[in-house]
């Protein structure tokens, strides 16, 4: 989510994820740069409990926090501590083995193209499996494994015992024109309601997985427990899901298939740092309500809605 510099109010130096940036804050944060900190995230943590800055699940937003001191430095506005040395090098996942013990594989054939799809099962990774679910990303899909920023939830597709498939969810993208115009937001209900989104940002079948009909099916039972699950994990539901197809790569089949609506091509820009630049790959977005009044319920919440995002 971008940096915005503010301009309605002198002492407000920049916005950053709805948070006004004033003087006063550099000023506090530059007191706590100062001080002596074993590590960085000592520090993050430190700002997050000051500012009770922390994700719905109630968890510390340290990757929000570190994300913005950075930016905050970058623009010269703060100077943080010299990060440590890591005490060992860090291994690329790509290299590890693949970790069998943590996603279960087992000798199902699953080359049948006519394999029964009514023994797929999706559900949530357990927190062990995470190792696992990154490293079959970073190995197996064209994005590979990246830091995931914000809400998420990660799912893995089984047929019976055998892994054939794995889902990441995320927080939204902040910028689509064509979901916002879709939906009927202005600015303002934008930023107040797009945690009510989530981006289908990853969807692996394991390449040796070959089932007609899968990706679609699997997709399909995904969207059905989606929001329950997101409630669980952050103490809200989510009310429509994105996602954005390169179509250089994929015709992004299985979401016509799992009837996923089309709202035609982005721009082509890509964010680099604080700024949205021009030249990046145009991509199709698909959107699917989870609820029937998901419109609705993005833009004009009604008195019940804070007894559906839970406490």
């Amino acid at each position: 989510m971008p940096v915005e510099t503010a301009v309605d109010d002198h002492r407000i130096l920049l916005r950053y994820r709805n948070r006004e940036i004033t003087q006063d804050d550099i000023e506090f944060l530059s007191e706590l740069c100062a001080a002596e900190w074993s590590k960085r995230s000592e520090l993050f943590l430190a700002v997050c409990d000051a500012w009770g800055w922390r994700q719905a699940n109630g968890s510390p937003a340290l990757y929000a926090c570190s994300d913005l001191l950075l930016r905050l430095e970058e623009r010269g506005l703060l100077e943080l501590p010299l990060a440590k040395p890591e005490s060992r090098p860090r291994r690329w996942l790509a290299d590890l083995p693949i970790p069998v013990d943590l996603i279960p594989l087992v000798g199902l054939d699953v080359r049948d193209p006519e394999a029964d799809l009514s023994r797929v099962c999706v559900r949530p990774i357990e927190p062990e499996e995470r190792l696992g679910w990154r490293v079959y990303m970073e190995r197996y899909h064209p994005l590979g494994d990246r830091p995931i920023v914000g809400e998420h939830v990660l799912y893995a597709a089984f047929i019976d015992d055998e892994l054939v498939a794995l889902l990441g969810w995320a927080a939204a993208a902040f910028r689509a024109p064509l979901r916002d115009t879709w939906v009927g937001w202005d600015e303002a209900t934008k930023r107040r309601r797009l945690h009510l989104v989530t981006n289908n940002i990853r969807f692996l079948i394991l390449p040796w997985v070959t089932v007609r009909h899968l990706a679609s099916k699997i997709l399909a039972m995904n969207v059905r427990r989606l929001s329950a699950d997101w409630k669980q994990a952050w103490n809200h539901p989510v009310f429509l899901a994105e996602t954005f197809v390169d179509t250089s790569r994929h015709r992004g089949t299985c979401y016509r298939a799992a009837n996923w609506l089309h709202l035609g091509q982005t721009a082509g820009r890509s964010k680099r740092g604080n700024e949205y630049l021009w030249g990046a790959t145009k991509k199709s977005l698909f959107v699917y309500p989870l609820d029937r009044h998901a419109r609705r319920l993005l833009v004009d919440p009604p008195s019940t809605d804070a007894a559906r995002q839970g406490p």
